[in-house]
């Protein structure tokens, strides 16, 4: 038995406006996107100038040259194991393959400013140009990269060159991801769009009231309180 009719359809008035509103947010109206894909590109794209730590890197980085490092690395598969071959090689370093191994000896620096070179390519959605140099997908790159500079860190710890592993674990992680994660976003600023974003904000915090207010007066509406 509902007890208060009027406060019950006004709740459920709200429900129903609140699910045909949803209907028109995950409809693809906005620029061919729903709106949570629309706000999750604008949200990325306003993200992306601050996630660019390529530079400071490079300067961290040239601290090493003339370091030379000697060891070991795990692989993986063979073919994993030979496009990582061939970036160390790239990069000026003396690479000799094993079985699921590499054994490597070059300068680190040298090394840190070719993987930062294709980071930084990667970064600015020039992908064309790291696939040229290597013969292979600039993401694919990067992924190496990635495993490459991991794969590196344990056994230069091992030797006690924590700087060097140090050196590694940023550039993975400052420089090869963010390159990565934000590859095909073009970067903007959130001056452009201030007024967007500050309209997201408000809608959500109000369409999540929406949906809270709806629920409470149905209840009520139905005769259910809370009390002490």
């Amino acid at each position: 038995m509902i007890a208060h009719k009027k406060e019950f359809g006004g709740g459920l008035l709200m429900m129903a406006g609140f699910w045909a509103v949803f209907a028109i947010i995950m409809s693809p109206v906005f620029a061919g996107q729903n709106l949570l894909d629309y706000m999750d590109s604008l949200y990325n794209s306003i993200s992306k100038n601050s996630a660019y730590y390529i530079p400071s890197m490079k300067t961290k980085a040239e601290k090493f040259n003339g370091n030379e490092i000697s060891i070991k690395i795990k692989s993986g598969d063979k073919a994993s194991s030979a496009r990582i071959a061939n970036l160390l090689a790239a990069s000026g370093a003396t690479v000799q393959e094993g079985d699921g191994e590499l054994r490597m000896s070059g300068d680190l620096g040298t090394i840190l400013a070719n993987v930062l070179a294709d980071a930084d390519a990667m970064f600015a959605n020039n992908g064309e140009a790291v696939k040229a140099k290597y013969g292979a997908d600039g993401k694919q790159t990067l992924y190496d990269w990635s495993k490459a500079m991991e794969a590196m860190e344990k056994p230069l710890n091992k030797q006690e060159k924590f700087n060097e592993s140090k050196i590694l674990y940023q550039v993975r992680t400052k420089s090869i991801e963010p390159a990565y994660n934000y590859f095909g976003i073009q970067a903007q600023s959130i001056k452009e769009k201030a007024v967007v974003v500050v309209l997201s904000l408000v809608g959500y915090v109000i369409y999540t009231m929406w949906f809270g207010f709806s629920i409470l007066f149905m209840f009520e509406g139905w005769g259910l309180k809370l009390e002490h």
